[in-house]
């Protein structure tokens, strides 16, 4: 297959899935943050150096690229994983160990648990453990030398990276609320025990626990993680709707809040681009209940517009997002102001740090890179507030490329990028309706 072949595609810039086939035999299947991109990139001059032999003799095998369009990332490597597991395609898996690959489980419990395995530790055909996994296990101590195996409701994989599957159920679990204990939930154990109730606080586990609701939660984790998405969510809206109809508006507002996080995922930048390396989320596993963000809009130095958003829990609340007008009142003309972001921002942090009665961010994003960083933190410095501050970088196509600063933020990569994603679509918004004004 040669580079020119790719026009024939028409692959678009979106998340998805590429598989490159021979006649109607798969030979390869990948995901992509931009199908567009990603494909191009296997016809540079260095493939041989950066994919191996075994890449280069499939792309030169192949004859057509057909591809999946998936919503958000979080799907496309979700569904990676299925296809690959469905197909076996010989460059997914040719010269690899497969029982180094991680998979996601779902024991046969009466509290199921949504764990991660290596391939060499699970007996596929009996769908339970093998090996001496007994830390999985209530029944059986250090020193029990045939422990029971944990038997499994289903398996989903194989997940080529480690790093990506961590952050995919961390960005699941955040929607659907599930355990994944050492051993079982119920077991009587005081360490296990205060790590649940940790979980719970941070809501990274059930807080108010219902068998029958716990039940629901986890088949919309199965069916996620099978690559039906498009399934759940007309499951969640039929639930929603009944549950609505019932007057059980809780359990309604419940289903209505787990659409609209499914529904924005593509904010959270999940492959931000599969040739960086990621960053490791924080290692205390909290996170910032409150964090703001801060953009700017504006056309030719005409209406320009600060806006700021509010993430909290990983959830974007739009009723505390606010619209600020730029000035130029911080000691800079008004045309200067207008074309200078960082005068912009420090405006913005200026008239929105006048509002004491508004609740202070735990962590401010803005939209830039070390410069901005600094600005902001100049000006929290001055008025003697201590807010760690988190710059998102972006590349020549405004697609966020490096995130500075999470770690002292004590916040992970993907909620700085969804904090800021929002940021930017909010005040795209609010510059159309500013300008539409003096049409």
């Amino acid at each position: 297959m040669e580079k020119s072949d790719l026009k024939k595609s028409n692959l678009p810039d979106s998340p998805g899935i590429y598989i490159f086939k021979q006649g109607r035999k798969i030979l390869y299947i990948g995901k992509a943050t931009s199908l567009r991109d990603r494909t191009r990139s296997y016809f540079d001059d260095d493939l041989i150096i950066t994919r191996g032999p075994r890449i280069v003799d499939m792309v030169t095998k192949a004859d057509k690229i057909s591809h999946e369009v998936t919503p958000t990332v979080l799907e496309a490597l979700v569904r990676e994983a299925a296809l690959i597991k469905k197909y076996h395609p010989i460059a997914n898996t040719d010269g690899k160990d497969d029982s180094t690959f991680l998979y996601v489980v779902i024991t046969e419990e009466k509290i199921p648990r949504v764990l991660t395995l290596r391939g060499k530790e699970i007996d596929f055909k009996n769908r339970k453990t093998i090996g001496k996994r007994s830390d999985l296990n209530a029944s059986s101590s250090r020193s029990d030398l045939n422990p029971r195996p944990i038997v499994f409701r289903a398996i989903y994989g194989p997940f080529p990276s480690g790093a990506q599957l961590k952050e995919a159920l961390r960005i699941i679990r955040r929607i659907f609320p599930f355990f994944d204990t050492p051993k079982p939930v119920e077991t009587k154990n005081k360490h296990q025990a205060a790590n649940i109730e940790f979980n719970k606080q941070i809501k990274q586990y059930p807080t108010n626990f219902d068998a029958k609701e716990y039940r629901r939660t986890i088949r919309s984790v199965m069916l996620f993680l099978s690559g039906r998405a498009k399934d759940l969510r007309i499951k969640l809206e039929k639930e929603m709707h009944t549950a609505s109809e019932e007057e059980r508006f809780e359990d309604a507002a419940e289903l209505r809040r787990q659409l609209f996080a499914l529904n924005h995922i593509q904010d959270v930048s999940l492959i931000k681009d599969e040739n960086l390396e990621r960053s490791p989320s924080t290692s205390s596993g909290r996170f910032a209940s409150r964090i703001e963000a801060y953009d700017t809009a504006h056309l030719s130095g005409t209406n320009a517009i600060g806006v700021m958003t509010v993430v909290i829990d990983g959830t974007p609340v739009k009723k505390e997002y606010r619209t600020f007008r730029i000035r130029g009142n911080v000691g800079l003309p008004m045309s200067h102001m207008k074309n200078d972001d960082i005068a912009s921002l420090k405006e913005i942090l200026s008239r929105r740090f006048n509002h004491p009665e508004w609740q202070f961010p735990e962590v401010i994003v803005v939209d830039g890179g070390k410069t901005q960083k600094k600005a902001a933190e100049d000006f929290l410095k001055e008025k003697d507030l201590k807010i760690p501050v988190v710059a998102v970088v972006k590349d020549e196509r405004h697609r966020p490329r490096e995130v500075l600063g999470a770690r002292v933020g004590k916040i992970s990569e993907a909620d700085a990028v969804l904090a800021n994603s929002e940021a930017h679509r909010f005040s795209l918004v609010r510059h159309r309706q500013a300008r539409s004004r003096l049409v």
